[in-house]
């Protein structure tokens, strides 16, 4: 015989037949029990430090990773887990729990397992351990919380684990299909016995959320023994053939009123494919910057996303107007070499922040956008339109984090210009060492452009040929050695 409160459960009915508690839970799952503030905040903050460790590692193979599809995944990825460790922090702030621990180490068999795929020496074991393992067991531990916790109660929790859902199903998704592309690699160079070892490791915490029972770990760590520090020469796949190539001033040609904006156009492409070297240098800023606010590496993590997206744009460009793009021109890696080999990371931002800025004036983003606009390709018109409005959010990002560390902006923009000029382009010593001839890419990229869009090359453009070997991107002279 059912008891009262199983019979008024039974029979209890909102007003007018009306979604019950706002459309989130039913009655009946509203009455368990579900999760303490205690075990929610112990969960909370392993998914805290794993996420935080991730968004670290992603970061820290952007810029060893030759392979520009895993760069660009890299980069997304980093942004996603700092995100939602951002989220998580907001929440466990929220939950009657200081000091919040949010910088403790939950496990140290959870951190071997996170070291072991940040230092694992191949982008095989990396892609293996990272979406074969770790992740997997990351989502485990979200749907665990779910099904456990009260929908009512902790709500706010539950949302937000949502979204995480969200964005942990794309990076499986990722994932599989990459293990699946790299399954000939993967199965060359990654041992069997090392996925057994973060298995094992797995085991020993509890799972990821330390829920579940536990072994004690008898293995022997392989990589996390042995950390090294971030690449600091940026490594590209075969597509970037001749990566110390300066023969093609993109600045000189785009703000010189000679040439036309569908011209321009095409080497606005080749800027945003580019800026692949951007998140190859702030991967650098952000893994030897210690003691920061997270705040500053949420922002930091964001804006190298941002200038992947960007990098992205300019592949799309050059898709959509029928060019295959490692044909025809020479995307240098030179910009990130010399800031990341030359500078410290503090000059490095400095160096950031002076273009930043200087993209803000009437010359700047509005300009590009201006000659999308005026060229007649929507789709340029649209990425110029979202890439000015990025660098609008990046000169906020370097007010709040770089400038805020001097006297004025004035003195800041001094310094970030004095930085750059401290970085020595190798231009005809390159060449000298043969690791460059410096070609003139330009005309037979503009002759395909032309060709595929079947109209006569303009003689002018054809013979475009200014090179960086004595002034900068933004047209400053810069030091030259022989």
């Amino acid at each position: 015989m059912p008891t009262p409160a199983e019979e008024l459960l039974r029979t209890y009915r909102p007003l007018h037949g009306l979604p019950s508690l706002a459309g989130i839970t039913s009655f009946e799952l509203a009455q368990q029990p579900g999760l303490s503030i205690e075990e929610s905040v112990s969960r909370l903050l392993r998914f805290h430090h794993v996420l935080k460790r991730l968004m670290e590692s992603f970061t820290f193979r952007v810029p060893e990773e030759p392979i520009y599809e895993l760069k660009m995944a890299f980069s997304l990825h980093a942004h996603y887990c700092a995100e939602q460790a951002t989220a998580i922090r907001e929440r466990v702030a929220e939950m009657r729990q200081p000091p919040l621990g949010l910088d403790k180490i939950p496990d140290p068999h959870l951190e071997t397992l996170l070291l072991e795929l940040r230092y694992a020496p191949t982008a095989s074991e990396f892609v293996a351990g990272t979406y074969g393992v770790l992740l997997p067991a990351l989502q485990r531990g979200v749907d665990r919380y779910l099904e456990q916790a009260n929908p009512l109660a902790d709500h706010p929790t539950c949302r937000q684990l949502r979204f995480a859902q969200l964005d942990l199903t794309e990076m499986l998704n990722y994932g599989e299909a990459t293990q699946q592309a790299l399954s000939e690699r993967i199965e060359n160079e990654v041992s069997s016995d090392w996925l057994t070892l973060l298995q094992q490791l797995l085991t020993a915490t509890g799972d990821l959320d330390g829920t579940q029972p536990r072994e004690a770990f008898t293995g022997a760590p392989v990589y996390s023994e042995q950390p090294r520090p971030i690449q600091k020469v940026p490594q590209r796949d075969e597509r970037f053939a001749d990566p110390y190539n300066m023969g093609v001033h993109a600045e000189e040609f785009l703000y010189s009123e000679e040439f036309d904006p569908r011209d321009k156009t095409l080497m606005m492409y080749f800027k945003r494919l580019r800026e692949i070297d951007v998140p190859e240098m702030m991967a650098t800023i952000i893994h030897e910057t210690d003691g920061q606010p997270w705040a500053y590496y949420r922002d930091m993590t964001r804006q190298l996303w941002d200038e992947a997206r960007h990098a992205m744009m300019g592949e799309v460009g050059f898709v959509s107007l029928g060019i295959n793009w490692p044909e025809f021109l020479q995307v240098n890696h030179t910009w990130a070499l010399g800031l990341n080999t030359q500078l410290a990371p503090w000059e490095r931002h400095a160096v950031l922040f002076y273009i930043e800025q200087g993209l803000m004036t009437r010359t700047g983003k509005r300009y590009e956008w201006e000659v999308g606009t005026a060229s007649g390709d929507t789709l340029s018109r649209t990425f110029q339109d979202y890439d000015w409005a990025d660098e609008v959010l990046h000169a906020r990002i370097g007010r709040d984090w770089y400038v805020s560390q001097f006297k004025d902006l004035n003195e800041a923009l001094a310094y970030g210009d004095a930085c750059w000029s401290k970085v020595l382009m190798n231009w005809s010593a390159w060449k000298e060492q043969g690791l460059t001839e410096h070609t003139n890419w330009w005309p037979g990229l503009y002759q395909q452009f032309c060709t595929v869009q079947n109209r006569e090359p303009d003689p002018a453009a054809l013979a475009y040929h200014v090179t960086y070997e004595t002034s900068r991107a933004d047209l400053e002279k810069l030091s030259v050695s022989g």
